[in-house]
């Protein structure tokens, strides 16, 4: 099953003729999809959603701040930061985060909704998706807006890691800002919320790795207010503290 921006505009001519019939906002039909699909992101315009308007991380992608209004809205968030000094990896392991893209994380959205965290996102964040025969999860071939280097996409599952989703505050940072700490089930929480992750560009983020916002930023220079932040948003929600150095490099990126 394909789906594409011309669902949506199959839509809106259907409501010029007063014939709209089972379409909604998003240009599909009521209850998010065709019969035996899923939904895309094409509703999107494929460039995203500003975090100021998506506090949750349901909506597709991340878009540039870029009014000065908006700037200063994101600093009063990013000053609300605590700081504190990177601690050590000490016992630091993937798994300590529950095993990858699990469906059963309590507490975040789109949990056991019978789709595993990695094709919840890139359904969230893709155009023109096609599912696998029979599936309306598993996603075979779609195109993604990377909002970290700005380009688009074509990915294929065959060549699966071309698109490798980030963990926007990276699991091992949380660690060391006091994630050890935490019960297992918050790790499990922050590893699969959809706030902190994002389908992006395979090699961006492996060259992001664990870094802060002070050792690494998106390529496109016009996202990163928006990045700044989306990191805030995430350390907000569970009370991570950032290093000094990141929450300046934060500030900057918003015009501070």
């Amino acid at each position: 099953m394909r789906l594409s921006r011309g669902r949506a505009a199959g839509c809106a001519a259907l409501a010029l003729g007063a014939l709209l019939t089972g379409c909604d906002g998003t240009g599909l039909p009521d209850g998010g999809g065709l019969p035996g699909g899923g939904v895309s992101s094409a509703a999107s315009g494929g460039q995203g959603t500003s975090p100021l308007d998506d506090p949750d991380g349901t909506k597709p992608g991340l878009a540039a701040i870029s009014s000065q209004e908006d700037e200063a809205t994101g600093r009063a968030l990013i000053e609300k930061l605590s700081t504190k000094g990177r601690g050590p990896k000490t016992g630091y392991e993937r798994d300590r985060f529950g095993y990858a893209w699990m469906d059963t994380a309590d507490g975040v959205p789109l949990a056991r909704n019978g789709c595993d965290t990695r094709n919840d996102l890139l359904k969230r964040d893709g155009q023109d998706i096609e599912f696998r025969s029979g599936s309306d999860c598993v996603i075979v071939s779609m195109t993604l807006h990377d909002p970290y280097t700005g380009k688009d996409i074509a990915w294929k599952k065959t060549d699966a890691s071309k698109v490798q989703i980030d963990h926007v505050v990276p699991l091992s940072y949380a660690w060391q800002m006091g994630a050890a700490r935490w019960p297992e089930s918050k790790r499990k929480q922050l590893a699969n919320d959809v706030l902190n992750l994002l389908p992006v560009e395979g090699r961006a983020n492996s060259a992001k790795s664990d870094s802060g916002p002070a050792s690494w930023l998106p390529p496109d220079k016009a996202i990163r207010c928006s990045y700044a932040v989306r990191f805030a948003q995430v350390a907000r929600k569970y009370e991570l503290s950032v290093t000094t150095a990141d929450k300046q490099a934060m500030l900057t990126q918003c015009g501070g």
